[in-house]
């Protein structure tokens, strides 16, 4: 009896152990599969769809066909939230979209007050007019504002916010702040004092470049793009390079600027309607509808012969490119009569042989930015070598005749 009612005691003991573990593994597992909706839904809260569209006109980006559907959506970092288009800004604290960009918030009377209530005008852009301002702390600043009713213009203002908000060259525009109040955006950068290449390059203004100076802006610009492609993490991809989005500097040194249409290179493999500006568009990326690093080696190749035949690209640059191409020194007919006789033909010849690789038909054909800007360097190299040479000589020369008159001196003397 007694051994039977320890049987008894022993299975009502196995029983409850059971028993509890079958409750601690129902129990753990409703935890985790709680937890894993939960990280499930987070990362889908920070993919974003951004749809950057802007007005079609000269100088101005271009979307060819802007639909939410096709749209690509970007890998964001996690201040971005999921939003529809007309109320992204809405879902957004203010105060967590300053510190997530770590740049400055001024106020509309600030901005008001800084533009002497917005009569200090620079130009008008595809984003909006543009004013230059004094800022309270002296300094000068051009503040882009966007055009009122501009859905689209609020997803490029959030997209360079938060892009310039952590990239930082001396070859990128800089952006010192910006403006979300009384329902207007404006976005603060540093003031640019020559304008843009293209102002310079196709302007009414007698203001020329010579051949040095436009040598070292293709070589500022390659620094700046193989900033965006090699030295940013993630890269990101610039997407609308072209004249008007290079902005001269008071010593004519340039950096680029207006990153509405950038992306990181972080896609979901969708595709996005065309984006960017006739003429500086990828052929390969018109027929794929997929834009990638080479895509911006290809603009920056119209820009290089831009700078070398002052021929925008809307005036069939890429016609007399291709028909210069077609002999050795093709390049010298097509050269800016500003140039003739003023620039070492050489050079130019260089130049254009970097160009003519950078818009090769086959993307994989095309050099990687890390390639360009050491083949730049490289002309300016040389030149500054054989300067040094040419100095060297000359100290030499100097020196020679220096101790021949000091001799001719002596023996003047022992003569007499």
């Amino acid at each position: 009896m007694g051994h039977s009612g320890d049987l008894v005691v022993l299975g009502i003991s196995v029983g409850l152990a059971i028993g509890i573990l079958i409750a601690s593994l129902v129990f753990f597992g409703i935890r985790w599969y709680r937890r894993h909706a939960k990280l499930k839904r987070g990362s889908n809260e920070r993919s974003v769809t951004v749809l950057p569209i802007r007005t079609n006109g000269f100088n101005t980006s271009t979307d060819f066909s802007a639909s939410l559907s096709n749209s690509i959506a970007v890998q964001a970092p996690e201040y971005h939230q999921k939003s529809s288009p007309s109320s992204w800004w809405s879902l957004h604290s203010k105060d967590r979209f300053a510190s997530a960009s770590g740049l400055p918030k001024y106020s509309y009377k600030d901005v008001q007050k800084a533009t002497q209530n917005f009569t200090t005008i620079l130009g008008e852009g595809s984003f909006g007019p543009v004013y230059k301002a004094t800022m309270p702390t002296g300094g000068v600043a051009a503040i882009k504002v966007l055009a009122s009713g501009s859905h689209q213009g609020e997803k490029e203002f959030h997209t360079e916010v938060c892009l310039l908000g952590r990239l930082h060259h001396r070859n990128l525009v800089n952006l010192i702040g910006y403006c979300v109040d009384k329902g207007q955006y404006m976005l603060i950068y540093e003031f640019m004092s020559n304008g843009s290449l293209a102002t310079i390059l196709y302007g009414e203004a007698e203001q020329g470049l010579s051949w040095d100076e436009r040598l070292q802006i293709a070589l500022d610009v390659s620094h700046g793009i193989e900033y965006l492609h090699e030295g940013a993490v993630p890269p990101v991809i610039h997407r609308d390079l072209k004249s008007a989005n290079i902005l001269l500097d008071q010593s004519m040194r340039a950096k680029v600027a207006d990153f509405g249409l950038s992306k990181e290179e972080a896609f979901d493999g969708r595709n996005s309607g065309i984006k960017g500006t006739y003429g500086y568009i990828d052929p390969e990326y018109i027929s794929t509808n997929k834009f990638t690093m080479k895509s911006d080696v290809y603009s920056f190749g119209v820009i290089i012969f831009e700078l070398i035949t002052a021929i925008h690209p809307h005036q069939n640059l890429m016609e007399y490119v291709n028909l210069a191409a077609m002999s050795p020194d093709g390049v010298d007919e097509i050269l800016d009569k500003q140039l003739v006789g003023k620039c070492n033909i050489e050079e130019v010849r260089q130049l254009a042989k970097i160009a003519h690789k950078c818009l090769h038909k086959s993307p994989r054909k095309r050099p990687l930015m890390g390639e360009v800007t050491p083949a730049i360097l490289k002309i300016k190299q040389r030149r500054l070598g054989k300067e040094d040479m040419m100095s060297m000589a000359e100290g030499d020369f100097s020196r020679i005749m220096s101790r021949i008159q000091e001799q001719h001196i002596e023996l003047t003397k022992l003569a007499s």
